[in-house]
């Protein structure tokens, strides 16, 4: 069985070379049990050294092949590249810095071999500091009762699927991506382990507190339509609130004439109404903003330099 091991690279001009190394090594545990294995690298324009260094590893391992974007698109086209440049029967997606441990890739294929198109990694939160724990967990709480698939606290990427899994993942053509929910959407068969997150080797992470936000938020418009739904029920539920303070009014007006107070009433109103209205159209322009990317049919990346031979390939 061919193996094939994706790591998306960002700026890891100083971790790709040892995580490779680590992976090298399984591969050789691997080989005598009849598992071959290649390694995808995807270079999502970094700005350091990374490419001079995929290459020099194409150079010296003919098992490596790298793609390299123009510009820096995201983790989400990065993993996508991967997978359409991955031959393997079974492919593991996991971070090149490598906090995500080779040393779990023989279970991971052991599991797979038990019949599981898709083997999860879920990484315990221990170490993370209190406030990231509860706010994690506050998340995928509300998040899976919003959408239509079950994300869990501590799946990520990491993770081996097989070719199918691979193959109906590819079939989703959708511009904006969120590939934990895309992974969970499709199904088949799945186990899931816990193992202890490892510090990062080199570097530093690109995530940022907006990109987390931004990375939520994804997470939470990609797989439903319930904020249209609830903007839907709030504005019927205003209305209803406007229907009976207006009758109030009116039968106040009645039993006591018309009474000058009532500035506070109204601005107060009034300012909550028009908070309210903005939120909604930030809703509706969410939306409306993924459909515009989606109708232009714009390519997920653009591929500067590669090693693969196919020409189909150098196309997204």
């Amino acid at each position: 069985m061919l193996i094939s091991i994706v790591a998306p690279c960002y700026n890891e001009e100083d971790a790709v070379e040892r995580f490779h190394q680590e992976v090298q090594k399984v591969a050789d545990e691997l080989l005598p049990l009849g598992h071959d294995m290649e390694f995808v690298y995807v270079d999502d324009g970094s700005r350091d050294r990374t490419l001079a260094v995929l290459r020099h590893l194409a150079d010296l391992d003919p098992r490596v092949r790298y793609v390299s974007f123009s510009r820096n698109f995201g983790k989400e086209a990065a993993l996508l590249a991967g997978l359409r440049h991955a031959s393997g029967d079974s492919v593991i997606v996991m971070d090149a810095d490598l906090q995500h441990p080779p040393a779990l890739i023989r279970r991971m294929v052991e599991l797979r071999e038990q019949g599981h198109d898709q083997v999860i990694a879920r990484r315990s939160r221990t170490g993370d500091r209190l406030t990231r724990t509860l706010t994690a967990r506050l998340y995928y709480r509300l998040v899976n009762r919003l959408v239509d698939v079950e994300l869990v606290d501590g799946v990520g990427d990491f993770r081996l699927l097989s070719r199918r899994v691979v193959d109906a993942v590819l079939a989703l053509t959708e511009y904006n991506r969120f590939s934990k929910g895309l992974f969970a959407w499709v199904g088949f068969p799945s186990t899931t382990f816990e193992y202890e997150n490892a510090v990062r080797e080199a570097g530093r992470s690109s995530w940022n507190l907006r990109g987390l936000l931004n990375y939520g938020l994804d997470g939470l418009l990609s797989f439903n339509n319930r904020p249209l739904r609830a903007a839907l029920w709030l504005g019927m539920g205003l209305l209803l609130c406007a229907g009976l303070y207006t009758a109030w009014i009116v039968g106040a007006a009645l039993a006591n004439g018309v009474q000058t107070p009532g500035y506070v009433t109204i601005i107060t109103a009034v300012t909550a109404l028009a908070g309210v209205q903005m939120v909604m159209l930030g809703v509706i322009g969410e939306y409306t903003g993924r459909i515009y990317y989606e109708v232009k049919g714009r390519p997920h990346f653009l591929v500067k330099a590669t090693n693969v031979e196919r020409a189909k390939d150098l196309i997204p």
